[in-house]
């Protein structure tokens, strides 16, 4: 009896909390468009008031981080960049060489001068010279930065009474020709995540074969949105190494073995 008034109790509780949910709240979320193609013939500003199509990015070889956020933001923004920051740090790639970012203000009314001191402030704090040339603050207008948060699924709002965007914490990596590959959410990156995303969305162009084989070892979970260890492509890879391992410790006894009879026989020859 008590369980079923706590359990009545706490769905009127819930009810209660949904009725809270602000107004502007209602209209942000994410759903997700897997494989989405990119609108690449979207123009915006760079860094230095020109205009660049947004598929300029995508060479074809190597993946693409795409953010969207507002450089004005007082609070989530900055908390997300720099949980991107945090991640390149305890990566062996840099934007620019395996990759490249491309950060896209959802605020029209921002300017590239404002891209640019934000660029400035964050390459600073990844302290990468190459990273310069592949991390790219763009600003741009309504219409196109609309189209582009539609097609990745990003769905944001203005709140006239706090002069805020309302906006979910999420990045998407993006296939060398500009399809939407994996979401990762949240304001933390951690490298090994980041990096299985951009193997996985690279499709084998990119990374050394020992970054394969970690790949190869791991898997999406879709249900808790990360990457985890695949038992049985780990037993399969230990199993690969271990018959290697075996097969040159007999080849070389063999070679020696081999050698030494040579040896041998010639002396005996030569006798």
């Amino acid at each position: 009896m008590l369980g079923a008034l706590l359990c009545a109790r706490a769905d009127d509780v819930y009810a209660q909390l949904a009725d809270q949910v602000p107004e502007v709240l209602e209209e942000v979320g994410v759903t997700e468009h897997l494989d989405a193609k990119l609108p690449l013939d979207l123009e915006f500003r760079d860094e230095d008031g020109n205009w660049v199509e947004l598929g300029s990015f995508f060479d074809g070889e190597r993946p693409v981080i795409l953010t969207l956020n507002y450089y004005r933001c007082p609070m989530l923004c900055g908390l997300m960049l720099n949980g991107v920051v945090d991640g390149l740090e305890g990566m062996d790639w840099t934007p620019g060489e395996e990759f490249e970012i491309v950060t896209v203000s959802i605020d029209p009314l921002e300017t590239p001068e404002l891209a640019r001191a934000k660029k400035q402030n964050y390459l600073k704090r990844l302290d990468r010279p190459a990273a310069a040339s592949g991390w790219h603050f763009m600003t741009g207008r309504e219409l196109e930065i609309k189209r582009l948060a539609e097609t990745v699924g990003f769905s944001f709002t203005y709140d006239p009474a706090t002069k805020e965007y309302a906006h979910a914490a999420v990045i998407f990596v993006c296939t060398p020709d500009g399809r939407v590959a994996r979401y990762l959410y949240g304001i933390e990156y951690p490298p090994k995540r980041l990096k299985l995303a951009l193997l996985e969305s690279s499709e084998g162009k990119v990374g050394s074969t020992l970054d394969q084989l970690i790949l190869y070892c791991y898997h999406y979970d879709p249900t808790n949105r990360r990457y985890t260890p695949v038992a049985m492509n780990i037993m399969r890879v230990g199993g690969g190494a271990t018959v290697l391992v075996l097969g040159i410790f007999i080849g070389g006894y063999w070679l020696r073995d081999w050698r030494r009879k040579n040896r041998d026989d010639a002396k005996e020859t030569a006798a």
